[in-house]
């Protein structure tokens, strides 16, 4: 993997990548319940964070498993897992879902659980890609000791990588980084002065969701 800099070239168009929040897993650390229904700040995280990402993509889709129904009142397309890894298969079965639908050449993939992600995400992450010619940009967050970790499920691609994905998970592989290591990967850094340092924090149980509402502004 390569941290961002060197050669200048022009940045992606956001008409050109499609968003794909990732809300398809089972929420165990939740109790069991759909996370991405669950309130944030009185807005179900799945519809806050498809409000917080489109300003930012010329289009979003869902992946979701369950109360497809409600995820559809949200106003974008909703697909489930369909990619025969088994149910709730893990991130990665979204992002085969989301290549076989995408439509754009260019995906981003977000996670519902994470509501405070960068409002210039996208920029900075295509800014990188571009500059880089890259397969993929993943964002990276500093952790409490101040040390950068990739954050993978925040991810930006070319449709181009579908067959890819395909070989992986049939060669029974499900870790994001262990796919994107195997590609010209480039890793773009959100610890710059103004960054919030709540940005990519994910909610993994209700308590965490709650603690991390209770310390908005």
């Amino acid at each position: 993997m390569i941290l961002s800099t060197t050669v200048t070239r022009d940045p992606l168009h956001v008409e050109a990548i499609t968003g794909v929040i990732l809300a398809g897993g089972r929420g165990s650390r939740m109790g069991g319940v759909d996370k991405g229904l669950q309130n944030f700040n009185g807005v179900p995280l799945a519809l806050h964070t498809l409000m917080r990402l489109s300003p930012q993509v010329g289009g979003i889709m869902i992946n979701a498993n369950r109360n497809l129904a409600a995820y559809e009142s949200f106003g974008v397309p909703v697909w489930p897992d369909s990619t025969g890894l088994g149910e709730y298969a893990g991130p990665l079965a979204g992002f085969l879902t989301g290549l076989e639908r995408v439509e754009t050449p260019y995906m981003l993939m977000v996670p519902c659980d994470t509501p405070l992600f960068p409002q210039d995400l996208v920029a900075r992450m295509a800014e990188a890609f571009a500059r880089e010619d890259a397969d993929f940009a993943l964002a990276a967050a500093p952790e409490e000791d101040g040390q950068l970790r990739p954050q993978p499920v925040f991810c930006l691609m070319r449709i181009g990588m579908l067959e890819s994905l395909v070989r992986f998970t049939q060669s029974g592989g499900r870790k994001i980084d262990a796919w994107t290591a195997q590609h010209k990967t480039v890793i773009v850094p959100f610890n710059q002065p103004g960054d919030d340092p709540r940005g990519f924090f994910n909610a993994n149980t209700l308590a965490e969701l709650h603690q991390l509402e209770s310390r908005l502004p």
